[in-house]
């Protein structure tokens, strides 16, 4: 049944829930800031377990801090390329340094987390070098597959067959 001005609501269409905003989800700049929020967090946890655990050794190579430094370099350089450019890339990285930061604090009895051996030294400024490369090696502008409205990636599919 149509009634004038309102449209009917049957079992294709369903009910009408107020415009367009409620069927297309949360607004996008709320979901880029979470997305963001998320990929700072994931770096702070990453300074937090690397900052514990960088010192295990295979005499004489630091094999956990070389570990670290190459998980730093592939979540910097992967939030890089899934959030579609090098802003992505740092959001892990500035959550890594702001932790990585407070273990370098000496406490008042002169306890350090990352002490002054070969495995801090690969651990801290193999992260930093790690944190660089991934940012810089992100294509700059390229889209985000995460963030876009695309099923698989960021190139619109073509209806014609041409």
């Amino acid at each position: 049944m149509f009634v004038e001005g309102i449209p009917e609501a049957g079992p294709a269409t369903g009910p009408v829930t107020g415009g367009a905003q409620a069927a297309a989800g949360p607004p996008p700049r709320l979901l880029t800031a979470a997305a963001y929020a998320v990929l700072v967090l994931l770096g702070a946890l990453m300074g937090l377990l690397g900052g514990f655990q960088h010192s295990w050794y295979l005499r004489p190579v630091p094999v956990s801090a070389i570990g670290w430094v190459l998980g730093t370099f592939a979540v910097c350089h992967g939030a890089g390329r899934a959030m579609g450019g090098r802003a992505g890339a740092m959001a892990p990285a500035a959550g890594w340094l702001a932790v990585t930061t407070l273990w370098l604090t000496a406490r008042p009895e002169g306890d350090l987390v990352i002490a002054d051996d070969v495995s801090g030294y690969v651990y801290l400024y193999g992260g930093l070098l790690a944190a660089l490369a991934g940012a810089l090696l992100v294509p700059p502008g390229s889209g985000s597959w995460l963030l876009s409205g695309h099923p698989h990636g960021s190139h619109p599919v073509r209806s014609d067959s041409s």
